[in-house]
């Protein structure tokens, strides 16, 4: 039996659905509710499992207050190159709850001091571990020592 796979753009539509929602401090429940569907059904669009109509989608720009059109912002039908699959990596990121509250936070800021200092932090940490990974990879290729 052939499993169905949520097609690319159900899942981006269901992306925007979750990443607008989470925006507006919405649950599913409370969005279900507006819609007249179970939080299960906005699960299942949110996860590109159950398409969105057409009727269902204009209900939810509404209530969500956006354009129809933000369900397709960034949208492409092609298959995802190697930068693509990194900017979809990165919105997933973003859309998530630590990214929603990193965003938060970090825009919260006022000082550019201290945001760049945040960043260049980031950045060392993440080459801290990218090191240390190296280290670690390059330590499994060294030959075995005799005893």
């Amino acid at each position: 039996m052939v499993k169905n796979v949520p097609h690319q753009i159900d899942i981006h539509v269901g992306n925007r659905l979750r990443s607008r929602r989470l925006v507006l401090g919405l649950s599913q429940e409370k969005l279900g509710a507006r819609l007249g569907i179970t939080f299960q059904q906005i699960q299942k669009y949110e996860k590109g499992t159950n398409r969105i109509s057409a009727s269902k989608l204009l209900v939810a720009a509404g209530v969500l207050s956006v354009p129809v059109s933000y369900f397709f912002d960034d949208q492409t039908v092609s298959e995802p190159d190697g930068l693509a699959r990194e900017v979809d990596e990165m919105g997933a990121f973003l859309l998530s709850r630590d990214g929603i509250t990193l965003n938060h936070a970090f825009t919260a800021i006022k000082d550019k001091r201290v945001r760049q200092s945040i960043v260049t932090l980031a950045k060392a940490l993440a080459d801290s571990d990218d090191f240390v990974g190296r280290a670690v990879d390059a330590e499994h290729d060294l030959p075995a020592t005799p005893q």
